[in-house]
């Protein structure tokens, strides 16, 4: 499961496959689909499981090469390390 501070690392599309680093600062506390005014469409193709998108806010952690040249829209490939364990949500506050 995805919790609060644990590790992300990602890379960056525009800046040739950069790898970054980050950390989970909050979980959404509903689907994007929940959302919606339309239902979603499926593109698995798998009727039993609908997939959902939980939107993730992470920080950039600082001082990394390239940071500088990371822009709002750039498209990115982020892996969320669950193996470690992370902090539990302290309100909605936290989400």
């Amino acid at each position: 499961h995805v919790r609060l501070a644990q590790p992300v690392s990602f890379t960056v599309d525009a800046l040739d496959g950069h790898e970054m680093r980050g950390h989970v600062q909050r979980i959404s506390p509903a689907a994007g689909s929940e959302f919606s005014l339309l239902p979603a469409d499926n593109a698995t193709g798998n009727f039993v499981k609908i997939s959902q998108r939980i939107p993730v806010r992470i920080v950039v952690d600082a001082d990394q090469p390239m940071l500088e040249h990371l822009r709002p829209g750039m498209s990115v490939v982020v892996s969320i390390d669950t193996s470690v364990e992370g902090d539990e949500p302290s309100g909605p506050e936290a989400r």
